[in-house]
């Protein structure tokens, strides 16, 4: 049962939230099995220092996938916990505050949202944001003027070193995923004058090419990406950015997620792979979006004006209702969105 403790006036409402109903077994895929949903009450009087929130759009991203383990394999990820509320990026309003930051009609983020329809979160884990900053598409800001954004523009900024009329080559993995659709056409305004996308199916290489600006785009499961990558980049490969996590070969290999495998996050490297990187002079470098929360402002600014400018396309995958939380995960998971994807709890 979740409650808020008592202060205030107000009946206790009926809630619908989700909890982790079961883990995947060793090196299963998650199902939507795996979640349970719940009806609670909660009690809407608040402490010092909280807020009742009420949830207008959940996230749900591959890191994720990792939080189901009993292990994340990772320093900064805590795992999910059985029969407790999952939790997430989210962005909602606030209908009541007993905290001086925020008041009625806010509208607020976080990086730890309960999937809850509404709930009691202390101030201090919320931020609040401007709705002009994404013209009021709030789902925005779980994507691209949110996390994937900043992982998108800092990572090509500060890893990539891309340089204008240098004739660079920029090769990105997940290509039409939440993160990987914004590298590649950061990379594109920023001077690559050729950007290629490793995609999973050939509705989402239309879109990269035609919709996104990419260059070219591979089918992953039914090319030869090697040859793909041979014939598309005949310059070599400058710039490799990789969103999920899967083995590097020598031509910057088509991508095989491991995040349904139960391995060390980031996955180790083979040793054919690690002595092609040393014989070729390859720098990997690993890159942690949270490393760099100094310049989150800014980017977010400038993400936004990407956005609102239209130099910067945005793709969405919505499903609707927190009933369809698990359902969305799972599709994430196996490549069922194109772009970010998000489930929209309330108006």
């Amino acid at each position: 049962m979740v409650t808020a403790k008592t202060l205030g006036q107000g009946s206790d409402m009926q809630v619908k939230r989700v909890v982790l109903n079961s883990r995947p077994g060793k090196n299963g895929e998650p199902s939507s099995e795996n979640f349970r949903l719940e009806e609670v009450s909660l009690a809407p009087d608040l402490n010092d220092g909280e807020v009742l929130v009420r949830t207008i759009y959940l996230s749900v991203d591959p890191y994720m996938r990792c939080r189901l383990n009993e292990d994340t394999g990772s320093d900064y990820l805590t795992p999910w916990q059985l029969s407790e509320c999952v939790d997430g990026g989210g962005v909602g309003v606030v209908e009541s505050s007993r905290c001086s930051t925020y008041a009625r009609g806010d509208v607020v983020t976080s990086f730890s949202w309960p999937w809850q329809t509404h709930a009691v979160m202390k101030g201090g884990v919320l931020q609040k944001v401007d709705p002009q900053l994404v013209d009021g598409h709030l789902s925005y800001l779980l994507g691209a003027v949110g996390m994937p954004g900043l992982t998108a523009l800092l990572g090509v900024r500060e890893k990539g070193h891309v340089t204008k009329g240098a004739n660079q080559t920029m090769v990105v993995s997940g290509a039409a995923g939440a993160c990987g659709s914004l590298a590649g056409q950061i990379g594109r305004l920023d001077g690559c004058v050729r950007v290629v996308g490793i995609c999973g199916s050939d509705e989402k290489c239309k879109v990269l090419v035609e919709d996104l600006g990419f260059s070219v785009a591979v089918n992953y499961r039914k090319e030869d990406v090697s040859a793909r990558l041979r014939e598309s980049c005949p310059d070599g490969i400058d710039v490799y950015f990789d969103n999920v996590g899967g083995a590097i070969s020598d031509t910057v290999l088509a991508q095989i997620s491991q995040y349904n495998k139960d391995v060390p996050y980031p996955p180790p490297l083979s040793d054919k792979t690690q002595e092609i990187l040393q014989s070729q002079n390859i720098t990997r470098e690993r890159f942690l979006v949270l490393n760099y929360m100094n310049k989150a402002e800014a980017s977010l600014f400038e993400l936004s004006q990407l956005v609102k400018s239209s130099q910067m396309k945005v793709l969405e995958t919505v499903l609707n209702g927190i009933e369809n939380m698990g359902i969305a995960f799972c599709s994430m998971m196996k490549g069922g969105n194109i772009g970010k994807q998000v489930v929209k709890i309330s108006e």
